[in-house]
């Protein structure tokens, strides 16, 4: 979809197209194009029916909004989910004492914007790329949202003479997702620059952001949404340290410089949150749920007693044993588990082709951790997670 043919989706022939192609949205995808061009041309068929297809993906992050807005593929893909995007303005809010006015230097699709124009933010937004800048203008007047939109340079722009800045740099090439923060667009010293010069700023990045790229003044924090890691932000200026953050809930950790324990394996097994893990906080996890660690470079923690926390799932231990095909398969069927959830971390073994290899029978589940003690590679047979 280029712009002009996004800009036609705009017109009021353009947005009866994408209504008609919404309708459609489930069908067979023949039928549907076959079905529009007898209204349309085949431009506007394609355009309606790829953002249908997208407003479809896009509830998921969005939710209800996503039916009223407007997405690039691309966009979509790297946009903040709207609970992330509304506690990072929730946050601006308070660390600035209150609404400001806020420079979104690289802002896509718009999601970020729209969730500090809601927070009370009055947001300038730049972003480099013609037709994304127009889908987020879109977004903006779709919600009735103020946000002035523009296309521009993100290194050209004047965080000082805003009262924050947030930035989000792309972080896809030519090649697909990338992890370097050099290849970011724009580029690392550029982005560097850009917060150096701000007041104050929110930053985005990937969660799997070397540590050697986060500045000293910097707090890092991890937020994952319903058990999973989906972003990192760096915040100046600090308190400089880590954060994580479980969403929905709100729940926080930060680091407290707690040097967990090292000791044998106990009645349960706790695998900590992934935010808390991207953030070196497991040290702090073991010591919510008066743990210790099964090795020094594993976050799994071995606890004696069953402690509720939503920074760690909690897994009761039937039998540990050195990890040998053979006697894992034999335990498994001496317990009737035809069913497992199969967990790794510090092993080497393919998931995948272990389930084919144990070859399982029986109408029980259960849950296997594949992990290292003490440099020694051992399963543990866990059943089911009983109540605190």
């Amino acid at each position: 979809m280029d712009l002009d043919a996004f800009l036609a989706l705009l017109t009021p022939r353009g947005r009866k197209a994408l209504d008609e192609a919404v309708e459609l949205t489930g069908t067979d995808p023949v039928k549907a194009a076959t079905q529009l061009r007898k209204t349309y041309d085949s431009v506007l068929t394609s355009a309606a029916l790829t953002q249908a297809g997208l407003r479809e993906r896009a509830v998921a992050k969005f939710g209800d909004d996503a039916r009223l807005m407007y997405f690039t593929p691309h966009g979509l893909e790297q946009s903040t989910r709207a609970e992330v995007a509304a506690h990072r303005a929730a946050r601006l809010s308070e660390a600035a004492g209150g609404p400001v006015r806020v420079l979104d230097a690289c802002c896509g699709i718009g999601g970020d914007a729209l969730a500090l124009a809601r927070a009370g933010h009055t947001v300038d937004a730049v972003e480099l790329d013609p037709l994304t800048a127009a889908v987020a203008r879109a977004n903006a007047e779709a919600l009735g949202l103020r946000v002035s939109v523009r296309v521009g340079d993100a290194g050209d722009v004047a965080p000082e003479d805003y009262g924050a800045l947030f930035a989000d740099p792309a972080r896809r090439t030519s090649k697909g997702r990338t992890f370097d923060p050099q290849a970011y667009s724009p580029p690392w010293p550029v982005v560097m620059d850009l917060v150096g010069r701000a007041r104050r700023s929110c930053l985005k990045v990937a969660p799997g952001i070397p540590y050697e790229y986060i500045p000293e003044a910097a707090e890092a924090e991890w937020v994952s949404f319903k058990g999973e890691v989906k972003e990192a932000a760096l915040w100046t200026p600090g308190p400089a340290g880590r954060r994580a953050t479980i969403l929905p809930g709100g729940h926080t950790l930060t680091a407290t410089g707690v040097r967990p324990a090292v000791g044998e394996l106990g009645r349960y097994v706790y695998e900590p949150d992934g935010a808390a893990i991207r953030a070196h906080l497991v040290g702090e996890v073991a010591e919510m749920v008066g743990g210790r660690l099964l090795d020094p470079m594993i976050a799994y923690i071995a606890g004696d007693e069953a402690v509720e926390t939503p920074w760690a799932a909690r897994y009761a231990v039937e039998e540990a044993l050195p990890f040998s095909l053979k006697r894992l398969r034999a335990a498994l069927r001496a317990r009737e588990i035809g069913n497992v959830t199969i967990k790794k971390r510090g092993s080497a073994v393919d998931i995948e082709r272990l389930r084919r290899d144990l070859r399982l029978s029986g109408d029980k589940s259960g849950v296997i951790i594949l992990t290292r003690i003490m440099n020694h590679p051992f399963v543990l047979i866990c059943l089911g997670l009983p109540p605190a």
